[in-house]
């Protein structure tokens, strides 16, 4: 019986996950409700809040969802001996892929991950995730003698970030176009950090 029930529970979450997702791609984030994912679903909006707190939430799930998968690989590919400026770019392509690959669901992202309208468990979940591959990076590279035993991997990680949004702020306004143009601006920015601009 309890099997069921739990497989029921995976059944309504995948069925409101669905229909949200749906429904931010057709009519926008900002203009879909709570009610309009409970009436896709086919269940009642009291459901929905036994699931997820607020869309923000489902929204949250999605993207874990689907970086999931790209960081796995990313973990699992032979990086080893890669300089930390190859494993760095390759990092955050993953990430401006997911994000520019639909404008729409992009920009919320980037929302959620910058100017979150509410602190929650699982936002701060989804950022240990993606700041422990950062670490990672930076700990290999500090093991190596790549990069001063000295440094703060946390501030580094937040460092290489923040670079990161500048390009991909870039992209959105139109001052970058294309891929590989985005991958070009970040070995750069990433370079000029690593080897650092003093003379």
């Amino acid at each position: 019986m309890a099997g069921i029930r739990e497989q029921k529970k995976i059944e309504t979450r995948q069925a409101i996950y669905t229909a949200a997702v749906r429904l931010f791609a057709d009519k926008g984030f900002e203009t879909t409700s709570i009610e309009d994912i409970a009436k896709e679903a086919g269940i009642g909006k009291a459901t929905i809040y036994g699931y997820f707190a607020n869309k923000d939430e489902i929204f949250l799930y999605y993207c874990d969802n689907q970086l999931s998968d790209a960081f796995s690989q990313f973990k699992q590919d032979s990086l080893e001996g890669r300089p930390v400026l190859e494993k760095l770019v390759r990092f955050f392509m993953l990430k401006f892929c997911f994000v520019t690959q639909n404008p729409e669901f992009g920009r919320q992202m980037m929302r959620e991950m910058i100017f979150p309208n509410h602190n929650s468990p699982q936002a701060q979940q989804h950022d240990q995730r993606y700041f422990e591959i950062l670490d990672s990076i930076f700990k290999d590279a500090q093991d190596q003698g790549r990069i001063g035993e000295g440094h703060d991997r946390f501030m580094l990680s937040v460092h290489f970030f923040s670079l990161y949004l500048g390009m991909v702020t870039g992209w959105f306004k139109g001052y970058v176009s294309k891929p590989d143009e985005a991958e070009n601006i970040l070995r750069i920015l990433f370079k000029q950090a690593l080897e650092g601009v003093q003379i």
